[in-house]
């Protein structure tokens, strides 16, 4: 995976909007691509009374949705480094228009699993290509700024993102009519829009005459240094997990477990979660790398446990305070293992070594999500949970030991 420190920034001179105004239309594109991906978390409730599946189906739709972003992330990620970004931004968001009129036309469980498989595998391609292109238009816009404001935006928009795609879905399946229908609808019109306007947005990247051999995307584990970047992989591993839970099944525990059945509620709580990840890292990414981690273990620690006991207790409440916690801890976490993975490979290997952290991660995403999937088939909700969250908490606090000792010497 190209890191955008590698990117060279070259102005072309294209039809369409200026750099300035591009930067922020890819913007807006890329914030209505990452809500759509979540959109429905708070929707799976009423797919599950339509066609009468049990939870742990739900799983395995939202598991699709993993299995796309990894795909795509080796077999296409990278390529927007010689076909241009514009052009894989325009494939990217192609795609979840796609998804779209899946959701639209094929409500069941096949539909639902190519949708959300299409769903990732654009994600996949866009994020990347959405950061670089970013940097790459403000750096034009704005000759000799560095590329620190792009960066910290594509960031925000990435998670942000992640964030409003629950919020906004549990708020129109409350108030309007046809849950399934739309908010497919609204975001629909909303990619139509970024579609057009990403037509018009400068090209940064010139298309070569002979194009490099494909090949997809290298994952390299670094040599040096090999124990601390395979603490850093675990702890991202875990740290999606917590993502993964309240993406998938957060609606679901509150209406099964709590008895809150409000779509809203549960997007706006799986908001919450996802929004205090992000919130911790700008809030907190001035404190030493030590203090990050410290305070990143208390927070997931105290975090999955006020989880674990909310669930015991039917506590809305203090699920919510738990999931936020966990959240704002998992930010911290991810940040420091993505640090950690970049400095100790060597430059010219970063891009790999980094691929292999994303690997890790969206592994994270995905696979303990199923494993609660498997477990409901034969055992209750709550108890699953409970495992569930200590596991998690173990697995942080054990694979993050060797970087606190790590910040520690540095």
């Amino acid at each position: 995976m190209t890191t955008t420190a590698d990117i060279p920034v070259i102005r072309l001179r294209t039809p369409g909007v200026s750099h300035r105004t591009g930067f922020w239309v890819v913007a807006l594109g890329f914030l209505a691509t990452m809500a759509f991906t979540t959109i429905p978390t708070p929707i799976y409730a009423f797919y599950a009374r339509a066609d009468g599946f049990a939870t742990w189906v739900v799983t395995v739709i939202f598991a699709a949705y993993a299995v796309g972003v990894l795909a795509a992330l080796f077999l296409v990620g990278h390529i927007s480094d010689w076909v241009g970004r514009r052009r894989m931004l325009l494939l990217g968001v192609a795609l979840q228009l796609v998804a779209a009129g899946l959701f639209l036309v094929f409500p069941h469980v096949a539909g639902l699993i190519i949708a959300r498989v299409l769903s990732g595998f654009g994600i996949g391609a866009i994020t990347a290509t959405a950061s670089a292109h970013l940097v790459e238009l403000d750096a034009a816009a704005r000759p000799g700024a560095g590329p620190a404001r792009a960066t910290t935006v594509a960031t925000v928009l990435n998670t942000g993102g992640l964030a409003l795609g629950p919020l906004i879905s549990g708020a129109l399946v409350t108030w309007l009519p046809g849950p399934t229908v739309t908010p497919y609808l609204l975001f629909a019109g909303l990619l139509v829009l970024a579609v057009l306007g990403i037509a018009l947005v400068p090209e940064t990247v010139v298309r070569q005459r002979e194009r490099p051999a494909y090949r997809p995307q290298r994952v390299a584990v670094p040599p040096e240094g090999r124990r601390d970047y395979t603490a850093a992989a675990i702890a991202g591993f875990a740290g999606f997990s917590v993502f993964g839970l309240f993406t998938s099944l957060a609606p679901v525990v509150m209406t099964q477990v709590m008895h809150e059945p409000a779509p809203l509620a549960g997007g706006a709580v799986t908001f919450a979660v996802l929004a205090a990840s992000a919130l911790a890292q700008l809030v907190f990414g001035r404190l030493s790398s030590l203090r990050q981690l410290v305070l990143a273990l208390v927070l997931v620690v105290a975090g999955l446990a006020a989880l674990a006991v909310g669930v015991l207790t039917a506590t809305l409440a203090v699920f919510a305070v738990g999931g936020v916690a966990a959240g704002a801890g998992v930010g911290l976490v991810f940040r420091a293992s993505m640090m950690t993975a970049g400095h100790l490979a060597a430059p010219e290997r970063r891009g790999e070594a980094l691929a292999g952290m994303f690997l890790a991660s969206y592994l994270g995403l995905a696979v303990p999500v199923l494993a609660i999937g498997a477990a409901l088939v034969f055992a209750p909700m709550t108890p699953v949970l409970v495992v569930f969250a200590a596991a998690v908490a173990v697995l942080v606090v054990v694979a993050s030991l060797p970087l606190v000792r790590r910040a520690a010497q540095a």
